[in-house]
């Protein structure tokens, strides 16, 4: 079996000098009947490693509740196959502008600590994981040559007690080839995100050199890596499209590799984040604490593989300058996959209100002196309903949903009142009472980078007319996952009148199936299945204007489709299914 180990100046495979030219593709962002073209798409790229994160979250949904854990297993046998070594980066923590950076909206104690509460079902969580990738290491005959201790940690903490902890469990589990950490070139990340006797590497965009000697002045010794070489960058709801120049992006990778040092593409392809696994930004400069950025649910990230698996002008860039140190002539790229044969419109026959829907798959209802979390409910990707009644008689006084994380549409007596924002949480009309108020509140995605990260959804602060507090609040909350098992009983009517906030049902009718983009004009947000599977969040804000539809989520002739709405379409609203696959981060 081959050996894979750190030496002082270069990786040794056998004892002999290699180099890593890697790409970042993220299994869990590629629908698993794509995983082979997407892997051929990094050989012809001129890689001969790929590198995935381990979202925690999307595979321990609920404590002890395990679920596709097996997903990453296949991944890596499918870069076997493919020809690719692999970079396992399990985290617990992974970023990746995924919800929550990847932690459970349920963990305990104080995540990223060395807190007990936390670390033990970290430990838990890796004694699960660990069996998919530890028979699949190098020196057993699979692809993986090197496993991520934590990430970036020393953006955010300096416990080095809780690092050591991490990297001895993934020992004792069974781990033996080289493990790293990465961060910032920065000399406080270095110090707070590195562990000694384990390969430190460094994450950038730009000005290699000056990234590389900070390193040296950590680490004297050791190979020289950029662990993410960010070729492009990820887009905000509400935000403009992010784009790198191609010939930039080139020459920076060249710069990396004239320096000796190896190399991670973020991304290579980024794929999609499907069913409302988009995390959230904080803005506000340095210090990430400032406003909600929510995440869109592309994850194109102006890599050079497209989100629909398609070459592009970066993709050609870069394969010149990996080309000079390949071993040998670069395979060409795979066909890109075959785009849907023909438009469809989706027809719309049956629709149920919110309030049906939550009736029918929502979680129990609770009653609390204060609005519970989203966390308390249990909820970590969808919509809680908080009902409370102001008093009366009184005069009408401002509502206000204080610590409003994230979005609210607010109903008085059954009629629509507003919508609040955490940066504007009163509603414009004030209420009197005696009235029934309802909030229906989404979480637009949990923080996944910076010091707000792990903050809890919901109102967080209380309702107050006026300087009071409402009490006796009633909340329920509806998961985004409750729909795996199918709506058959909701209960649905023959859609009629004008668009209301709600569950629509419907169909297209398909002919030569194949990829294509799910074209939203006059819908304002929420989320859409196709057969089952979710697409993601939608949302009128932009900068993103359709949702990409993998070509093995559709059949040929009828297919079903659910749009969830959170706000109502407008009356020219209409669903349909595009045969000419584009970026949708830019306006047709």
């Amino acid at each position: 079996m081959s050996e894979f180990t750190v030496g002082d100046t270069d990786f040794l495979l056998d004892g002999r000098p290699v180099r890593l030219l890697s790409g970042a593709l993220h299994y869990f962002r590629v629908h698993e009947a794509q995983w082979g073209h997407r892997l051929a798409m990094l050989r012809a790229l001129g890689l001969n490693c790929v590198e995935t994160y381990v979202p925690w979250n999307l595979h321990e949904p609920a404590p002890g509740s395990f679920r596709n854990v097996d997903a990453l297993g296949r991944f890596l046998d499918a870069a076997r196959e493919a020809g690719l070594w692999a970079i396992v980066r399990p985290g617990p923590y992974i970023c990746a502008e995924w919800e929550n950076g990847g932690l459970p909206h349920w963990v305990p104690g104080h995540p990223r600590t060395r807190d007990e509460r936390f670390l033990r079902p970290v430990e838990d969580w890796f004694r699960r994981l660990l069996p998919e990738v530890v028979p699949r290491q190098i020196d057993r005959g699979g692809p993986v040559i090197m496993v991520q201790v934590e990430n970036e940690y020393g953006s955010y903490g300096s416990d080095a007690e809780y690092l050591r902890r991490l990297a001895d469990v993934l020992r004792d589990e069974g781990v033996t080839v080289p493990l790293f950490t990465s961060d910032g070139p920065e000399d406080h990340m270095l110090t707070g995100g590195s562990v000694p006797g384990v390969l430190a590497t460094v994450n950038f965009g730009s000005h290699a050199r000056v990234a590389f000697e900070t390193l040296r002045g950590h680490r004297p010794q050791g190979p020289l890596m950029c662990m993410e070489f960010w070729c492009g960058w990820f887009d905000h709801w509400g935000g403009e499209h992010a784009v790198r120049d191609a010939d930039d992006a080139a020459e920076t990778l060249r710069e990396i590799l004239e320096c000796g040092a190896s190399v991670n593409l973020y991304m290579a392809h980024g794929g999609t984040s499907f069913a409302g696994w988009a995390g959230a930004n904080r803005g506000g400069g340095d210090m990430h604490d400032g406003p909600l950025e929510p995440d869109v649910t592309s994850y194109d990230y102006d890599a050079p593989i497209d989100e629909y698996g398609r070459t592009t002008e970066k993709f050609r860039r870069l394969r010149e300058v990996l080309a000079a140190y390949a071993d040998g002539p670069l395979p060409e790229p795979p066909p890109a996959p075959a785009p849907l044969g023909a438009p469809a419109d989706v027809d719309l026959a049956d629709f149920a209100p919110l309030s049906a829907v939550l009736q029918t798959l929502g979680g129990p209802e609770t009653t609390s002196p204060v609005p519970p979390s989203f966390e308390e409910l249990d909820v970590d990707r969808g919509v809680v309903r908080y009902e409370v009644t102001v008093p009366g008689p009184r005069q009408p006084y401002p509502l206000i949903a204080r610590g409003l994380r994230d979005l609210a549409v607010v109903y008085v007596d059954g009629e629509r009142a507003g919508v609040l924002t955490e940066g504007d949480e009163r509603l414009k009309e004030p209420v009197a009472g005696h009235a029934r108020v309802e909030l229906w509140v989404e979480s637009l995605g949990r923080v996944n980078y910076g010091p707000r990260s792990g903050e809890p959804k919901g109102i967080t602060g209380g309702i107050l007319h006026e300087r009071q507090f409402l009490h006796g609040v009633r909340a329920r909350g509806l998961r985004l996952d409750a729909f795996d098992a199918g709506v058959s009983g909701v209960p649905f009517e023959p859609l009629t009148g004008e668009g209301a906030p709600g569950l629509y049902r419907g169909t297209v009718t398909v002919r030569d199936a194949g990829d294509a983009c799910l074209e939203l004009p006059g819908w304002t947000r929420g989320f859409v299945w196709i057969n089952g599977f979710n697409l993601g969040r939608y949302w009128s804000a932009g900068p993103q204007r359709s949702l990409y539809v993998p070509g093995p989520v559709l059949r040929e002739g009828v297919n079903e489709v659910w749009v969830l709405e959170f706000e109502g379409p407008s009356a020219q609203a209409g669903l349909r299914l595009g045969t000419d696959p584009r970026n949708p981060l830019i306006p047709s």
